[in-house]
């Protein structure tokens, strides 16, 4: 979707459900996703001139005002290193009434800013009879990055906001995952999708994740040991037995089945189990973050309504697995479509994060049996 190989490009495929069109998180129909990326200078860390490599994404949960129009949601946490604000309001009204940012961590208080303001221009109601938490998420992402500089500005995030599209996402070294690791490895944005059939009926379930997270020993792709394999090979400073400092994935999941903000926390706990699949164990240092909603028309709240009755439609609980299994997938996929996109990248003081070498990952899974000679019908890829 960058123009840089995807997983499926490589002829590795995930799971066993089909992907949506694009393979990605704008499969659920009205879902439209912004980047902004700040990239600028080079050398040693000067704070506040650079070098910077950070940015943010915005996630818009369907065609219209999410504030005129809320969505049911739910988030949850893994282990709780990290930040993602309105978390509060989520879980007393189950529901998500603004656009969601996600960036660094010390970027977090300007994209709120940045999201009040936004809103206000656009909302009359706001600062007068309503008020609004924005949900804003982050990662850390000093290694690359002077982060202490705090080069995302408000013109950056209204950018992240009013640029967002349906259609292919960008992923690899965009928006907030331009200065991610993963894995030891250059990381990023990534998304998937998966299509779940119940009672005749197609669900779409699509994912986008920040992955900034792992040490290379972790890494599993289809449950293949690949992180094991390369440090064995490149003996990996990560592959001893040490105490390490993990960072963090923020994982965002939409779908477009009609389920309550109940049955969304329980979409958020097979997301963790989506990350488990590649290899997360959610250290003491990690933020592994999860938010889940529903764009499903039926269920979206009109602010403007008098009603004081109102009916809710949720799938049965007996007739969601298939919607848990594609949560898994999907989650697990982002997270390697991200390793996948992400480029080489040279930070501040000379960091450099290394991409994963394609090369030898398809080597290890032909020896493992797990390559396939060509993308599966529908990867997006």
């Amino acid at each position: 979707m960058t123009g840089y190989p995807r997983l499926r490009d490589l002829g590795i495929v995930i799971g066993d459900l089909p992907t949506g069109p694009l393979n990605a998180i704008t499969d659920v129909e009205g879902v439209r996703v912004g980047h902004t990326t700040v990239i600028h200078g080079d050398g040693a860390l000067r704070v506040g001139d650079g070098p910077a490599r950070t940015g943010v994404t915005a996630i818009h949960p369907h065609g219209q005002s999410v504030f005129a129009a809320s969505v049911p949601a739910a988030i949850g946490i893994l282990n709780g290193a990290g930040e993602i604000t309105g978390r509060s309001q989520v879980d007393e009204y189950g529901l998500l009434e603004t656009p969601i940012l996600i960036t660094n961590t010390f970027s977090v208080g300007t994209a709120h800013r940045a999201c009040v303001e936004w809103l206000c221009e656009r909302e009359p109601t706001l600062g007068t009879r309503d008020f609004v938490i924005p949900v804003v998420a982050e990662t850390f992402d000093g290694y690359l990055n002077d982060i202490a500089g705090q080069h995302v500005s408000l013109e950056d995030v209204w950018a992240a906001l009013d640029t967002a599209t349906g259609g292919p996402v960008l992923e690899g070294n965009v928006g907030g995952g331009t200065g991610m690791r993963l894995f030891g490895f250059k990381g990023g944005i990534g998304t998937a999708s998966r299509v779940a059939t119940i009672a005749g009926r197609p669900y779409r379930v699509g994912v986008l994740i920040q992955g900034n997270f792992g040490v290379t020993t972790d890494l599993l792709v289809d449950g293949v040991p690949v992180g094991r394999e390369l440090a064995a090979r490149q003996r990996e400073a990560d592959a001893d037995s040490g105490p390490h400092k993990d960072g963090s994935v923020i994982v965002v999941i939409a779908t477009d089945a009609p389920l309550s903000d109940r049955q969304l926390g329980r979409l958020c706990q097979r997301g963790m189990l989506g990350l488990s699949r590649v290899g997360a164990i959610g250290r003491n240092s990690s933020g592994d973050l999860v938010l889940a909603f529903s764009n499903a028309r039926e269920n979206r709240i009109d602010r403007s309504s008098l009603d004081s009755v109102r009916s809710v439609f949720q799938l049965a609980d007996t007739r969601i697995d298939e919607l848990f299994l594609a949560t898994i997938e999907a989650t697990e996929e982002a997270v390697l479509n991200a390793l996948v996109a992400a480029r080489t990248m040279t930070g501040r003081d000379g960091h450099i994060a290394e991409a994963l070498p394609h090369d030898r990952l398809v080597d290890i899974m032909r020896r493992f049996g797990r390559l396939q000679a060509m993308a599966r019908t529908g990867s997006g890829g």
